[in-house]
């Protein structure tokens, strides 16, 4: 697996979204200001993740986006995957003919390496980096308290 710009701003924009929920439809342009990531690029990554489901459109005035499944249904890894193709860490893709032909002596350990990072992200819930980033916020607000 490979994280790209691709996937690491798709999980921005999804978690911006996550933040804003309850709160009206978010714009592209919103996301886009809000995380520093260009408009086209968006457009881009929002038209995979609204192929899988990840994301729904409203259009017209005050339009905008919301979630397409609760922020505890999607994983880290689905938005991921909705983005960019699942790459493995081995150097033939899974086909096993990594050396002339042959698979390679590490092979088993970079696909076992590859189905680790995919488990762990799919472990992780846009909910839970909303509430650990509500714990981070609520922790820097205790620090400035006592001081």
């Amino acid at each position: 697996m490979r994280l790209s710009t691709k996937g690491r701003y798709a999980v921005t924009a999804m978690l911006d979204l996550a933040l804003h929920a309850g709160k009206g439809p978010v714009t592209l342009a919103d996301i886009s200001a809000n995380q520093g990531i260009s408009l086209s690029y968006l457009e881009q990554l929002f038209a995979a993740l609204r192929a899988k489901q990840l994301v729904r459109g409203v259009r017209g005035p005050g339009g905008g986006y919301y979630l397409g499944k609760s922020a505890e249904e999607i994983s880290i890894a689905n938005i991921i995957c909705a983005v960019d193709e699942w790459v493995e860490f081995t150097r033939c893709g899974g086909r096993e003919n990594c050396r002339d032909g042959q698979r390679c002596l590490t092979h088993h350990l970079w696909d076992q390496l590859s189905d680790q990072i995919f488990q762990f992200l799919s472990d992780i819930s846009l909910q839970d980096l909303v509430e650990r980033g509500q714990d981070e916020v609520l922790a820097a607000e205790g620090k400035r308290r006592a001081a």
